[in-house]
């Protein structure tokens, strides 16, 4: 049970890109859950996600000996529910999120990095991602604000 958890449905274990396709499956989440429920509804729910997570991932790294395994992908989901819930579930808020937040799992600028080099157990593992998600989020919503002011002054 804990592997189909922290795996994302076990889409953790597909053989390539296990994190892009965490973040696909959270992405998917995200936006179901945001078509019923308001976005603080998503944020609360991702801080009892991210509880459970730190401690589910503290047991399997105690067990195995191994750090932020490639094959955990519940911090992505977690990561792009706070992405999402930042941006709103428009098309182009969703498109932008997930992008903005891989870029940011992948490239690890700033705080995002040195949490991820220099933190330890389950807050190391999900504590990247969650900054990623931020931003991810902020970034989109910036680039949502921009466009649509855009539009607006030209087009309006």
């Amino acid at each position: 049970m804990r592997e189909f958890f922290l795996t994302g449905f076990y889409s953790g274990l597909l053989p390539k890109a296990p994190g892009t396709w965490g973040s696909v499956v959270g992405t998917i989440l995200g936006v179901i859950f945001l078509y019923f429920l308001p976005p603080s509804s998503l944020v609360l729910f991702t801080i009892l996600l991210t509880i459970i997570s730190v401690k589910e991932i503290n047991k399997y790294e105690q067990e195995t000996g191994i750090h932020d395994a490639g094959k955990i992908v519940i911090d992505e989901i977690a990561g792009m529910f706070l992405a999402l819930s930042i941006s709103g579930i428009s098309i182009a808020g969703v498109i932008l999120s997930f992008i903005f937040f891989r870029l940011f799992d992948i490239w690890k600028p700033s705080i995002i990095g040195k949490i991820d080099r220099d933190v330890e157990g389950g807050w190391g593992v999900m504590g990247d991602d969650l900054i990623a998600g931020i931003a991810g989020g902020l970034m989109s919503g910036l680039c949502l604000v921009i466009y649509s002011d855009y539009l607006h002054k030209f087009f309006g």
